[in-house]
């Protein structure tokens, strides 16, 4: 706009070359079309403002194509993408020059609805009928989790099904909870990831599933209801606080509060609200959480450690601080499908990253703790 004009006096004008310059930049619009609304729009206030309105327009259509090329050149992603330049940064300095351009798309795609069959309650037959029978198209199956182009049934009000992505899915499923286990599901809301454990466990045995609100524990409490799952106790715990309770647990699932850099395709306004100082408390956070859930794990036990972050500051780094000072510890080997895309960090870590086209970014490890001798 400040290429292609001199003064702006009136806020509705700029926004209206700034609503008529996205469609004409971003979306699949017709250009004409654009320029005719848009002019039309401005006739309203005189025929002056018009004619202002649609030379502008007509000059920028002109002069497009070269300016998006001169910013790609340039990898102004900050501009192209809308990107905060420290965020571009570090995607650089994980994923290399070469494949920034690649990372930033994955990250700006439209997400796709998925959920996950309750097997206490349904079977992936009878829900792949029931699309069949609804003509929805299944763009990508990852075990029990479906991607599917549209959906709305009473599944979910049934708990037959429940809205969940398959990143999510396997950190839960890779902690190999088993029938009569005691397992401790640390910040577990809304209950995903525990209703995973659940159905694993056969419905038998016992969660502990906690987080720091209280509304929270209602919300877990609901979805257990209404998925039929009824060994899950909800408490209201400061995770960093875990190892007071007293207990000793078989497994634990610690999926701690992150950046949420893996989830922008659903949650964009992370970009702004996030920043570098955000990422170090957060992972002096998870280390101290980490810690403290090492603390009651029984020897023997299991553990996984997940964010959906994709900041190796929260993630290998983190992990690999905490094995230096937990020799008991040891990393042991994930079950990833061949068909969720990523790769292996130094430790034995996968992250889900830019090359998966359809899932969240995320990141989980496994870590067993060694008996004693």
């Amino acid at each position: 706009i400040e290429k292609n004009t001199k003064v702006i006096k009136k806020e509705w004008i700029r926004n209206l070359l700034r609503i008529s310059i996205y469609q004409l930049t971003f979306m699949s619009s017709d250009a004409k079309g654009v320029v005719w609304e848009a002019t039309e729009i401005a006739k309203k206030h005189g025929i002056a403002i018009s004619k202002f309105i649609n030379g502008t327009l007509r000059n920028y259509l002109r002069n497009k194509d070269l300016e998006i090329k001169k910013l790609h050149d340039e990898k102004n992603y900050e501009i192209l993408y809308s990107i905060p330049q420290y965020f571009c940064d570090i995607l650089e300095k994980q994923y290399g020059s070469e494949n920034l351009n690649q990372a930033i798309i994955s990250l700006k795609k439209i997400p796709y609805l998925s959920v996950r069959v309750n097997k206490l309650k349904y079977s992936e037959e009878e829900f792949e009928e029931f699309l069949k029978e609804k003509d929805i198209q299944i763009i990508k199956k990852v075990d029990s989790v479906y991607y599917v182009n549209s959906i709305n049934s009473k599944e979910f009000k049934e708990g037959k099904i429940i809205a969940q992505d398959a990143s999510s899915y396997l950190a839960a499923k890779n902690l190999g909870a088993k029938p009569n286990d005691l397992v401790l599901d640390i910040c577990a809301a809304p209950g995903g990831k525990t209703a995973v454990l659940a159905e694993e466990m056969k419905n038998k045995g016992e969660i502990i599933a906690i987080d720091i609100h209280q509304h929270k524990k209602k919300l877990i409490e609901e979805n257990m209801k209404k998925l039929g799952i009824n060994i899950v106790k909800a408490t209201v715990l400061d995770a960093r606080n875990v190892n007071k309770q007293g207990r000793k647990f078989d497994k634990i699932l610690v999926d701690v509060p992150c950046s949420g850099y893996g989830v922008i395709r659903k949650k964009p306004e992370i970009l702004y609200t996030k920043n570098r100082e955000n990422v170090e408390e957060l992972a002096s956070l998870q280390l101290e959480i980490l810690n403290s859930a090492a603390d009651i794990l029984k020897d023997g036990g299991e553990l996984i450690y997940s964010t959906c972050t994709i900041i190796s500051q929260e993630n290998t780094e983190n992990v690999e601080k905490f094995l230096n000072e937990r020799k008991e510890f040891k990393v042991k080997a994930l079950n990833i499908p061949e068909n969720v895309s990523g790769e292996y960090d130094k430790l034995g870590g996968f992250s889900i990253n830019y090359k998966e086209e359809i899932m969240d970014n995320f990141y989980i490890i496994k870590l067993v703790k060694e008996e004693k001798c």
